[in-house]
């Protein structure tokens, strides 16, 4: 069974920080993205970050939690200008702790299975 993991920024701690970002939205889109994947046999689960001293800890233990396939990351990570360090962190880790994971990138919750699906 193909596994994937989505790292996102954490929706509640996201307002203010990345404009226009509704928290309840992004948590809907999430799990049901986690269902799609379900849905087509995939082992997916999500891990959630900050940007602060939790981020390379969380993101360690997501990443050698077992072996992925492919590691998501989020746009609201990868598109928002104060969290490129985190942006940067995730990518180092995902190297270094998930070296045969093939890395993904969606644009927003909605497309995150089929991100994924580019690199299954």
């Amino acid at each position: 069974m193909p596994s994937v993991l989505v790292v996102g920024y954490e929706p509640a701690a996201a307002t203010g920080l990345i404009p226009g970002v509704d928290p309840d939205a992004i948590r809907a889109g999430v799990d049901e993205q986690l269902a799609r994947f379900a849905e087509r046999g995939i082992d997916a689960a999500l891990a959630t970050v900050v940007a602060d001293g939790t981020a390379e800890p969380a993101l360690v233990a997501a990443l050698t939690e077992r072996p992925w396939d492919v590691v998501v990351v989020g746009a609201g990570i990868r598109k928002t200008d104060a969290l490129v360090p985190l942006f940067e962190q995730a990518l180092a880790l995902i190297h270094r702790h998930a070296p045969q994971a093939a890395v993904a990138f969606n644009t927003f919750p909605g497309d995150t299975v089929e991100a994924a699906l580019r690199r299954l």
